[in-house]
């Protein structure tokens, strides 16, 4: 009765401002989409409905202030199309706040947030934005502080059920100050994949280990990703009726080619210090921190950066062989969306820099790669390291797309986009985001009963992010000052190499002074705090060294292959080791 007396009293205030609606109505709404939509979910259905009528009340007090509408934007992923579609329209029957959600290309997002960024007037109420950018947002002083606005004005608009304990990502979306500066919508990490089906033939497992001299299984080093390669493609050649490749890959002159790199290939070859979430001093981009770990001194060897060490220049020719030798033609030629669903088609037999956000697509009933009872064919797994990798590095990279927010932005503006920010990653809708896009935020939702009994479904994917493993996986982290900038650099001289324009060692040389001369801007320019400030140059040599980056050439950059079978891997991870 009290509650009912409290919604009569809001209906009431809501009349005499003129504001449209009525809360019963809304809460109608929420009932339906909490009992058609949002199931399963981790919370009750009581807790489901009691969630909805806090955004109800709050989103009650932005339409008394005349905020109407409100526009977002996001990357295009399974799981944004489920936002803008599904979650777009919920949000506006429940709350009565009309959201305009763009889905548009990442690269597109990069371009609009930096124009936002230089222009000083955000274009969106709120972005999903890579974490990616952590250090740009902390340096540039423009964007929202969360852990500041949630203790300040926007408090009221706060979720008390938003339990920030229970998302995996917000070490993540941490500056160097230990503040949060981003929301965690949704993540997925790079991984290996494979036909397990294929792997699992005792006759191809007999013909490999009569020539490599170990067991056809999961690689643990580059060495054995090469020969398994190798094997498929040019010893076993097909299979089911298809001409088969044992490697996949994409090398389009685009922005996307750029992601193939920053994404921590560097530092799964080893090129890195240790250190997590990334390496210190010198990070996966190359660039190296002072003792202070903020302030960025350089990317090229001769500044003490490792962007053109022997273990980059490693990387970015092997990337270069195997998807010459290895890959399908049509490879060189595509982008990271069109190489992303091709070994659903059933002739790859491995893929060591494969994102796991390409789950749902690879699970359709008919697919090649899926069995007659909806399982899958195939599983992921860690990726193997090259031999510059030491224990204590990054193991590979995660994408953790997440709420951001301008400081340019109306103040009511944003508080409406922030509670949008927080209904598409509340506990009532996560789970069901989760299943729809398979990109978790939340550990209750990797836990959840319904992961636990479909877990065989996703091929190693839950069981990964339920192992410590996890935690190794990152994105890129705050030594990149200005990530827009920056990442540019990258797809345009790994084109170069691909086109044979320049030398691997040629292209990753023109890629470090090229990142030093936007250090260097940045450092004349001034930044709010943590500007570059880069070291003289000195002779590169008197850098290298075999206790950190940037590391002294090896004279075997290719050991002999290991492997681990599939169901030690997976116990491994159940036992809580990483391996």
């Amino acid at each position: 009765m009290m509650q009912k007396f409290k919604l009569t009293v809001l209906t009431a205030a809501l009349a005499m401002a003129g504001i449209a609606g009525n809360v019963w109505a809304d809460t109608k709404a929420a009932e339906k989409w909490v009992d058609a939509e949002f199931q399963p979910s981790t919370l009750s259905r009581k807790q489901q409905v009691d969630e909805m009528q806090w955004f109800i009340d709050t989103a009650a007090k932005l339409k008394a202030k005349g905020v109407k509408e409100i526009h977002v934007v996001s990357e295009t992923l399974d799981t944004h199309a489920y936002e803008s579609k599904t979650l777009a329209k919920a949000f506006e029957e429940i709350t009565g706040i009309k959201v305009i959600h763009d889905v548009i290309q990442e690269g597109d997002v990069v371009e609009k947030m930096q124009t936002s960024l230089q222009s000083g007037k955000s274009i969106y109420d709120g972005w999903v934005n890579d974490s990616d950018l952590i250090g740009t947002h902390y340096r540039n002083g423009q964007t929202v502080v969360l852990t500041d606005y949630m203790a300040g004005p926007g408090r009221e608009y706060t979720n008390p059920g938003l339990d920030l304990k229970d998302f995996i990502g917000t070490s993540f979306t941490t500056a160097p100050d230990g503040k949060l500066y981003q929301l965690p919508d949704q993540q997925f990490a790079n991984l290996y994949w494979f036909r397990a089906d294929w792997f699992a033939r005792k006759d191809l497992q007999d013909k490999f280990k009569a020539k490599y001299g170990y067991d056809l299984g999961v690689p643990q080093n580059w060495s054995a990703y090469e020969d398994i390669a190798a094997f498929f493609t040019n010893d076993v050649k097909e299979l089911d009726g298809k001409k088969i490749y044992g490697h996949m890959d994409y090398g389009k002159k685009d922005p996307s080619l750029g992601w193939r790199f920053t994404d921590a290939w560097l530092s799964m070859a080893g090129a890195a210090d240790k250190g997590l979430p990334n390496g210190l001093p010198v990070d996966e981009w190359g660039i190296r921190v002072a003792d202070d770990k903020c302030t960025p001194v350089g990317a090229s060897m001769a500044r003490g950066g490792a962007t053109n060490s022997p273990a980059a220049v490693y990387a970015l020719t092997k990337y270069l062989d195997w998807m010459k030798k290895y890959a399908p033609p049509e490879a060189l030629g595509m982008t990271f969306s069109e190489a992303g669903p091709v070994p659903a088609q059933g002739h790859i037999a491995q893929q060591i820099f494969w994102y796991s956000a390409f789950t749902a697509g690879m699970t359709k009933q008919g697919l090649p790669v899926v069995n007659t009872d909806g399982s899958p064919k195939w599983r992921m797994a860690p990726g193997p390291h090259g031999p510059y990798w030491k224990d204590g590095m990054q193991n590979g990279y995660q994408d953790v797309g997440s709420w951001t927010f301008l400081k340019s932005t109306p103040p009511d503006q944003m508080a409406a986009a922030w509670l949008y920010a927080q209904f598409t990653t509340s506990k009532t809708v996560s789970l069901k985001k989760s299943i729809v896009g398979v990109t978790f935020i939340r550990d209750s939702d990797i836990r959840s009963e319904y992961f636990t009994k479909n877990a065989a479904k996703y091929g190693g994917l839950i069981e990964f992010y339920r192992s410590p493993a996890r935690v190794a996986w990152t994105p890129t982290g705050n030594n990149v000052p200005d990530y827009p900038k920056m990442a540019q650099l990258w797809w345009k001289n790994i084109s170069a190499a691909i086109s044979g324009e320049k030398t691997p060692q040629g292209a990753m040389d023109n890629l470090a002074d090229e990142m030093d001369g936007i250090m260097a801007r940045l450092q004349r320019a001034g930044m709010k705090q943590c500007a570059p400030k880069l070291n003289p140059k000195k002779d590169p040599a008197s850098w290298m060294s075999d206790k950190g980056a940037p590391w002294t050439k090896l004279a075997n950059e290719k050991p002999k292959g290991e492997t681990i079978a599939y169901d030690k891997l997976l116990q491994a991870w159940k036992d809580g080791r990483v391996r």
